[in-house]
């Protein structure tokens, strides 16, 4: 297999043609780069419980409102109890959808400290919404030690414009049968939940926010994407992780990745179909990382368990030759992989592509962390079940699958995705007909992923992606700096910074530094002007309040290491190899 460098860093144009971008080489005029005034604290001006009766919005009904007096919350891993706050509970556009029948609203959470720093805090969730997740203004990472709430942040949760459905195996995406709960999902319930929350902190405070973020991982990611396009002059401070932005062709490269898997899988002797956990064994994807080690890990200048210099290793790591051959008929036993497996893990690695021969969706980067137990989940697990296929099969495909079709009934959702065939149904996830008049494409992808309107509101985003993402591959995200770059000149950096976080899995977890806090950076970026050049990420060995048991037994179990702004990487300088300190980021 020849090298693949090619995918990593490609020229301006190909980012753009990636992208589906026109003239993205263009630089944008250039935006101030100043801060906004910063945020000035308040106190509330209203009893809780009075505020049910004292607001009035549009569409919306407040159901419950109740004050959580200090100290008596308390959410694991962080140390402080969380400060009082009135936590509240509402609804907006109830209706009943005359496709399916079935009642929709927006749901949502609000906690309001009663000694408030001033800043709004939009907690965009993930995966395929559903649930009105504690709005406590979560700030990402793995076992994070802080969070908005306790920062002095309002802050709001939602469940996306529909409630999960735990009536079958695939209730979670059924809403996708009811366009306008598409659209809420894709776009729409942030455009309308936003001026709703800042009237709630108005009536609530005497104020609106003199600052507003918005945070969100995986789909929460690609929410943040979608809101800097849609709704550029309603944030100030965007902060991102592992954004599936283009999350339709993520999903459709997650199912054709499981045909590969699928193709060298036993059958399960009860089912017939293919077990694909038997295509790659965690001994199996042992031996994968520990050969991309060995080929990579020394190319930031030491030898730690962790690719840092990612592009260098794309060009150095050929899996045709590094990764040891099995003998035909003989077992791998954790040394070497059969030439079907080494040849499904390069498919699965480039990415799928079209009649055409264009890429469908980015391939993934080698990287160590290919050994994580998510890495395994997403591939051969939740990529034909409970996550990607019922996603594609009722939310990102025009028309939608029938329930019948995936719920028992004639096939399963195996079958589904193994069966999903890119020759002819890749096309319905563009598609629209009477009932679906915007196609998935359009309703779950920023319209405009070079943010121009964002940029020219001065507006700030930082994101942090994964090297050893399973889902939404890191690849894809730096495939949208390079256009976002091209297109904003010099300005770009001023406005929007990537950070890889080496071995990292979907969001958290893998052998990682996985524990970091963005959101100070980012606040202090947008409302300071201090740029956050690196950002120091923790390892959750034994002995974390929330332990990381991918955490190698030979690293220090406080392993501290520099996340550098891609494209610059972190070399080791000497000293304590254990520590950040002993880094430095450069340029590539």
């Amino acid at each position: 297999m020849t090298s693949r460098s090619s995918r990593v860093l490609p020229g301006l144009a190909g980012a753009c043609l990636a992208l589906g971008l026109a003239a993205c080489t263009t630089p944008t005029p250039q935006a101030s780069a100043g801060p906004v005034q910063p945020a000035v604290g308040a106190s509330a001006k209203l009893a809780c419980d009075a505020l049910p009766a004292r607001f009035a919005f549009g569409g919306t009904r407040l159901v419950s409102a109740e004050r959580v007096p200090a100290g008596q919350l308390k959410i694991p891993g962080i140390a402080q109890p969380m400060p009082e706050h009135c936590v509240i509970r509402g609804v907006m556009n109830e209706r009943t959808s005359p496709v399916d029948g079935k009642a929709y609203a927006i749901g949502f959470e609000m906690r309001l400290p009663t000694t408030w720093n001033g800043r709004f805090f939009y907690q965009a969730n993930g995966g395929l919404d559903g649930f009105q997740t504690p709005a406590y203004g979560d700030i990402l990472g793995g076992g994070p030690t802080s969070n908005g709430l306790l920062k002095g942040f309002a802050v709001i949760s939602s469940d996306a414009g529909h409630a999960f459905d735990r009536s079958s195996p695939i209730g979670g995406a059924t809403f996708g049968l009811d366009p306008q709960a598409r659209r809420d999902y894709g776009y729409n319930a942030v455009a309308q939940l936003t001026p709703m929350a800042k009237s709630l902190i108005q009536t609530y405070y005497g104020k609106r926010p003199d600052v507003s973020y918005l945070v969100g991982t995986s789909n929460g990611g690609r929410h943040g994407f979608v809101t800097a396009s849609r709704l550029p002059a309603e944030y100030q401070g965007i902060l991102v992780s592992t954004p599936g932005y283009r999350l339709p062709l993520a999903a459709v490269a997650q199912v054709w990745g499981a045909q590969q898997f699928a193709a060298v899988a036993k059958l399960d002797a009860r089912t017939g179909r293919p077990d694909l956990a038997s295509a790659a064994t965690p001994d199996d994807l042992a031996v994968l990382s520990k050969a991309i080690l060995a080929r990579c890990d020394a190319l930031d200048g030491l030898a730690d368990g962790l690719v840092s210099d990612l592009a260098a290793c794309q060009k150095a790591f050929d899996i045709a030759r590094d990764v040891p051959t099995c003998p035909a008929g003989a077992a791998a036993g954790g040394a070497c992989l059969s030439a079907a497996q080494k040849t499904a893990l390069a498919k699965v690695f480039a990415g799928p592509r079209d009649a055409a021969g264009q890429p469908v969706y980015s391939g993934l980067p080698w990287d160590g962390g290919v050994q994580g137990r998510d890495w395994a989940t997403w591939k051969l697990v939740n990529s034909v079940g409970p996550r990607d296929a019922i996603a594609l099969a009722f939310v990102f495909t025009t028309p939608p699958a029938s329930r019948a079709v995936v719920n028992g009934q004639g096939t399963s959702l195996i079958d589904y995705a193994l069966q999903f065939n890119l020759a002819s149904d890749l096309a319905k996830v563009r598609a629209t007909d009477a009932t679906y008049p915007e196609s998935p494409m359009s309703v779950m992808t920023p319209p405009d992923p070079l943010m121009r309107d964002f940029v020219a509101q001065g507006g700030k985003l930082l994101v942090f992606h994964g090297s050893a993402d399973p889902v939404f591959s890191a690849l894809d995200t730096l495939r949208w700096q390079e256009a976002f770059r091209a297109a904003h000149g010099a300005a770009a950096d001023r406005h929007a910074r990537v950070y890889l976080v080496p071995g990292m899995n979907h969001s958290r977890g893998g052998p990682a530094t996985d524990q970091m806090d963005m959101v100070d950076a980012l606040v202090k970026w947008v409302e300071q002007g201090q740029a956050p050049n690196a950002i120091v990420a923790q390892a959750r060995g034994p002995g974390s309040a929330v332990p990381n048991p991918e955490v190698p037994a030979d690293w220090s179990p406080n392993r501290t290491r520099l996340l550098c702004p891609h494209p610059q990487v972190a070399r080791y300088q000497g000293g304590d190899p254990e520590t950040a300190a002993s880094f430095t980021c450069v340029a590539h």
